[in-house]
């Protein structure tokens, strides 16, 4: 995808930026979790750079009816919903809809993180800096939903960096002190895609590859 709005080339480059603007973070204590799919790959770059361990934290986001890619909420790594009741009424998400998806939220969830993770345990963050980092952000939705699964664990910092994400968006994300960064905040922001000249879908093969490179995914590479 190309578009003359481009900010960035595409998410490695991102991932260089985000990283210049995180170095502060680099330690010991340093956990980088990527949101997949996109996220991922932006994370790696990250790690890499701040030499810090990589992992996943998987959420799956609730659209809106006959709006999918419009978020009204997510759910959580755990099975935990977070649904914004305001939106989810003006935009003719009923209780019932909205109880079907959550339900199949969680099975995707499940899914996802079978997939990616296979039987590979999830980090410990007790006492981390744990650094949040996706490919972007459009209404907070997937990002707040991991907020919410890594704070269960009891990190001692939770940073979101992501390169471009609306002000709206962030004011939420930073309601409860936890620290946002982003590269960029346009005023007009339709999707996170039209920021990137090149915003190519990400598949769960891609994924697994990045956590094999760092010694998460229980899944073993193909055979050739």
């Amino acid at each position: 995808m190309t578009t003359s709005k481009a900010l960035f080339r595409d998410r490695s480059e991102t991932g260089m930026r985000l990283a210049t603007a995180v170095k502060d973070l680099a330690g010991d204590d340093l956990v980088v979790l990527g949101i997949p799919r996109g996220g991922v790959v932006v994370a790696e770059v990250v790690a890499r750079e701040l030499h810090a361990p990589l992992d996943v934290v998987v959420t799956r986001k609730i659209g809106a009816p006959g709006e999918p890619e419009y978020a009204i909420g997510a759910v959580t790594q755990e099975g935990e919903a977070i649904v914004d009741r305001q939106a989810a009424e003006s935009l003719g998400a009923t209780p019932e809809y909205i109880e079907a998806q959550i339900g199949a939220k969680r099975a995707e969830v499940a899914e996802m993180t079978r997939r990616l993770r296979g039987d590979a345990p999830f980090p410990s963050l007790q006492g981390k800096v744990v650094l949040l980092v996706d490919d972007g952000i459009a209404t907070g939705s997937s990002v707040g939903a991991a907020v919410l699964s890594v704070k269960r664990r009891k990190p001692k910092q939770v940073v979101i960096a992501v390169p471009v994400a609306p002000r709206g968006a962030l004011e939420t994300l930073s309601e409860d002190g936890t620290k946002v960064v982003a590269l960029q905040t346009p005023a007009s922001f339709l999707s996170i895609g039209q920021f990137y000249a090149d915003f190519g879908q990400v598949q769960d093969e891609d994924v697994k590859a990045i956590l094999r490179r760092h010694g998460k995914s229980a899944s073993p590479p193909p055979k050739t």
